[in-house]
């Protein structure tokens, strides 16, 4: 079983993110060396390899349902962040741990914020177990990052949102950047924000359709 993995991550990398445009050395290499099924329930690691967003957590009385991102933008997002061993990095939405581990293999130190206690538990178990160590799992609300260990050299926003808090934008240091998706569905774009002083300047870099990240929401604006 674990050649077959093996034989299946090395396709993952080969035909979903090498034609995707995605050239980082680092990058592919990380996904090359991350055990995607480790982190994904027992019941779908079959699946871990599939050119598709998994579902890791179903939505339950009011909960929203958590994902997986499938592996094309999650890398070509991770490329954009060009990250490198100088820098710390703060995730939002560690969800089960996948991209915190990759995180981890480019970057010195990475912070990864969960919500759902549930979650967080069972993140830090499989990075622990599997030797990833230079990942802090915390929870918290999203949206609040972790000022605590700020500034942070790259935030990572791991799924889609509607807008960007000021509450993060504040916790990047000085030439620092932030990437992430910025709308729903089909007009979703992926961004990297730099900091400049008080300055914050972005660009729409390509399409990107991926889950949604709960806790983004744009606030209703009051009609007369």
């Amino acid at each position: 079983m674990a050649q077959e993995f093996e034989s299946a991550r090395q396709k993952m990398v080969d035909n979903q993110i090498r034609t995707t445009d995605v050239t980082s050395h680092s990058v592919l290499q990380a996904f090359l060396s991350v055990e995607r099924e480790k982190f994904v329930p027992a019941n779908k690691a079959a699946l871990a390899y599939i050119d598709s967003d998994i579902e890791v957590v179903a939505a339950d009385e009011g909960r929203p349902a958590r994902y997986l991102m499938e592996p094309s933008p999650l890398a070509k997002l991770l490329q954009l962040a060009a990250i490198d061993k100088n820098d710390v990095v703060l995730e939002i939405g560690g969800c089960c741990g996948y991209t915190a581990a990759l995180l981890s293999l480019l970057a010195g130190s990475v912070v990864t914020l969960e919500s759902d206690e549930a979650l967080a538990q069972q993140a830090t178990e499989t990075l622990s177990a599997n030797g990833y160590d230079n990942v802090a799992v915390v929870t918290g609300p999203l949206r609040e990052g972790y000022a605590s260990e700020a500034p942070f050299d790259v935030i990572f926003i791991n799924g889609a949102i509607d807008e960007v808090p000021e509450e993060l934008t504040s916790q990047l240091r000085e030439g620092g950047r932030l990437v992430t998706v910025i709308g729903r569905g089909g007009a979703a774009q992926a961004h990297l924000l730099l900091r400049s002083g008080e300055t914050l300047s972005g660009r729409p870099v390509f399409n990107a359709a991926v889950p949604i990240l709960p806790g983004f929401e744009r606030e209703a604006a009051f009609v007369f």
